[in-house]
């Protein structure tokens, strides 16, 4: 039995939504992770609040910025592709239209369609909009649904930001004596909560996620500590 077009609508755009969702935890666990890297860093070479502020800002801030440019120009990319290929495609509308009319009856079929079925779709959907149809099924594209370069460059700016807040805040906030156990129990217990939210959003068993991702984040905190530690001991 056929699925209705609504269900497929609606599939599309659940999809969509999770994909996106899952950017932003992963962006946002990114931002967790350089930035309690870089303070706890800094924690082992200096209890300075200044010092402890001064860097986690400019990490949060580069590595946002970064964050957001890395995507926008990578989005940018797929987004000429995308017009690329949908150029290509209108040109061979265009010069060849019966041979690529037989191009889609042939993708049908490959999708489960009798050969006549198959044929009388590809007529219809031709007539309705050829180049909507050949772009949805030959290549995955939705004309209408571009990617945004703008809309993916601020979520994952928004996102990294968000969580780089969380170990900025736990290591000025609190007094000298507190500061490093507060952000390191803070730090662990967000990255269990993403790595259980990523798991969750990609149907995977959340127990190893949220292993892998504390022991990463322990590792991170472990090693820059260990780093700045050693430089307050060589007095640089």
């Amino acid at each position: 039995m056929t699925e209705p077009k609504r269900d497929q609508v609606h599939r599309g755009g659940l999809g969509e939504r999770l994909n996106w969702l899952r950017a932003a935890v992963l962006g946002a666990n990114d931002g967790i992770v350089s930035t309690a890297g870089l303070v706890v860093g800094v924690a082992g070479a200096t209890d300075t609040r200044s010092a402890l502020l001064t860097a986690g800002l400019a990490g949060l801030l580069a590595g946002s910025m970064s964050m957001a440019a890395g995507e926008y120009v990578s989005v940018s990319t797929q987004r000429d592709a995308e017009r690329a290929a949908l150029a290509e495609e209108r040109r061979e509308l265009k010069e060849r239209p019966q041979a690529e009319l037989e191009a889609l009856a042939g993708l049908l079929r490959r999708r489960g369609l009798s050969r006549q079925v198959a044929r009388e779709a590809a007529v219809q959907l031709t007539d309705r909009d050829a180049l909507r149809a050949h772009a949805r099924v030959a290549l995955g594209i939705d004309p209408d649904a571009l990617t945004n370069p703008w809309h993916a460059a601020w979520a994952s700016f928004l996102a990294f930001t968000a969580g780089a807040l969380l170990p900025l805040l736990a290591m000025v906030l609190p007094p000298a004596d507190t500061r490093l156990a507060v952000t390191v129990a803070s730090v662990l217990t967000a990255l269990a909560l993403t790595g259980w939210s990523s798991a969750r959003l990609g149907a995977a068993a959340p127990a190893r996620a949220v292993l892998r991702n504390m022991t990463g984040g322990a590792l991170a905190m472990g090693v820059t500590y260990a780093a700045g530690s050693a430089l307050e001991v060589a007095g640089v």
